[in-house]
């Protein structure tokens, strides 16, 4: 079998795609945080700006009221102070003087003072500047110029211009970018680290995957003892191609037992038929090559019939669900293993009328297989009793006897196929080996356990023996009478 290459890699591998999705993510958050930072900050300088105007107007407004005042035009600014403006507006809204604005826009800011209820903040937008206005009554005051008659406003309106601190807007979101950019960078230098770390034992297992499809059956998957999802998914992978091992073992060893079986019977056949044609065989002598071509011939076709029935229960294929008498089932198989072996006491304990839902034939095979099993298996003159007992969830069935029993380490292997207690595969003490994997395949079939439990020995240290009980679920009760067995 030729070595396969190893996998290719692509560019869409688990790798970039992890990269890809944590840079996006990356991005998102970083340029989140950094836009609702930008936002917050450029809210906060907003709120101190209108802070700062509603502080100074109430400083204004307390100096007005104080009573009549004169005021140097030029040193009007110098009543509030940077970062303010002031504008000087008369009754009709007409800017007469004005400190840290521009003669244009205090023509704009009068106008838009002037529509605005008293005392209220008022947001313009005045030469490409944002600016925060607040007309402010000022009755007696007197604006007095060198070169100008004194005026006499009626409002005096504060102003900021809130956007002076647009540049250190910019100039944050610049620094932030840089900053994002910078962080990201890194994150993703040690991410691709990460990933290589963490991702070291996946590359393992593809390399031992690759050397399991090459052929080395006997490797498994590494693993880092760190009971991590990567050792789950290592150790779920081995269970399965332990399994798969062990399926192909059993599947070796059928087909081994199963040629052995067929192998006598053929050789039985075969041998008679070489002596026939060489003219060997005497008038008298013919008549038993017949039986013995004959009896060899049934064995094959019931270990064919054996097969196809375990093949069929493999397969999942459904079986009867007629209501039935299991008691009655049981009387009829006692009834007939007494007129086979007519020596041997078979005994039954239970109550009539035990009902449950099932496949009378299969069920029957069952009782035939273990009930033959134990006469066939033990001495002459042992007894062979079956006890039916009712359950809340169903019935049980025990086959018991009184024989020499099976040793231990050989009860974990009576119900596979084609086991035989006696290593040889001798056919001296008869059957197939299928017996009682049969019996197990119908009762699963049936959603029913079988179990065995037994007593190895000569007797002379106590009572031996071997029981093998079954447990079918229960149906409920067929009204009228029960059906004929």
């Amino acid at each position: 079998m030729a070595a396969r290459l190893p996998r290719p890699r692509r560019p869409s591998s688990l790798r970039l795609r992890v990269l890809s999705g944590l840079a996006a993510l990356l991005v998102l958050g970083l340029g989140t945080t950094a836009a609702a930072g930008a936002f917050v900050f450029d809210e906060y300088l907003r709120s101190r700006a209108e802070r700062t105007l509603a502080a100074n107007s109430e400083r204004v407004r307390a100096l007005v009221a104080t009573g009549p005042q004169t005021v140097n035009g030029d040193q009007l600014a110098a009543v509030i102070g940077p970062p303010l403006g002031i504008v000087a507006l008369d009754a009709d809204g007409t800017a007469l003087d004005h400190a840290g604005t521009t003669a244009s826009a205090a023509a704009l800011i009068g106008a838009g003072v002037r529509a605005a209820p008293p005392g209220e903040t008022v947001r313009l937008r005045v030469e490409g500047h944002e600016l925060l206005a607040r007309g402010l009554p000022s009755p007696g005051l007197t604006v007095r110029s060198s070169d100008e008659p004194d005026a006499h406003p009626t409002t005096l309106v504060l102003v900021i211009d809130a956007s002076v601190d647009d540049a250190t807007i910019r100039s944050l979101i610049l620094r932030q970018a840089g900053i994002v950019t910078l962080a990201l960078v890194c994150l993703l230098g040690l991410a691709v680290v990460v990933l290589n770390v963490g991702l070291r034992p996946l590359a393992r297992m593809v390399r031992s995957a690759d050397a399991i499809a090459a052929g080395r059956r006997s490797e498994r998957m590494p693993l880092a003892g760190r009971h991590s999802e990567i050792d789950d998914l290592a150790r779920a992978v081995n269970d399965a191609l332990d399994a798969q091992a062990r399926a192909e073992e059993r599947v070796r060893s059928f087909a081994a037992d199963a040629s052995h079986e067929l192998r006598t019977p053929l050789a039985t056949i075969s041998g008679w038929l070489d002596l026939y044609r060489q003219g060997a065989l005497s008038a008298e002598q013919l008549e038993a090559a017949v039986a013995h071509i004959d009896d060899a011939a049934g064995r094959m076709r019931l270990l064919v019939d054996e097969l196809a029935l375990l093949a069929r229960f493999d397969a999942g294929r459904p079986i009867g669900r007629d209501a039935l008498d299991v008691a009655a089932l049981v009387q009829d198989v006692l009834a007939d293993a007494r007129v086979i072996d007519p020596h041997r006491g078979f005994g039954y304990e239970g109550p009539a009328g035990v009902w449950i839902k099932g496949d009378a034939a299969r069920l029957a095979q069952v009782l035939r297989n273990l009930v033959g099993n134990a006469a066939q298996h033990t001495p002459d003159g042992t007894a062979v009793r079956v006890a039916l007992s009712e359950r809340p969830d169903g019935v049980r069935i025990a086959v018991s006897d009184d024989g020499p029993g099976i040793p231990a380490a050989h009860l974990e292997h009576v119900f596979e196929r084609f086991w035989r207690g006696d290593p040889s595969h001798s056919r001296a003490t008869g059957g197939s080996g299928l017996g009682l994997a049969i019996v197990r395949a119908i009762v699963t079939a049936h959603g029913g356990r079988v179990g065995v439990t037994s007593v190895a020995g000569s007797g002379a240290t106590g009572p031996t023996g071997t029981t093998v009980t079954v447990e079918l679920p229960r149906a409920a009760r067929r009204p009228g009478p029960g059906p004929s067995s």
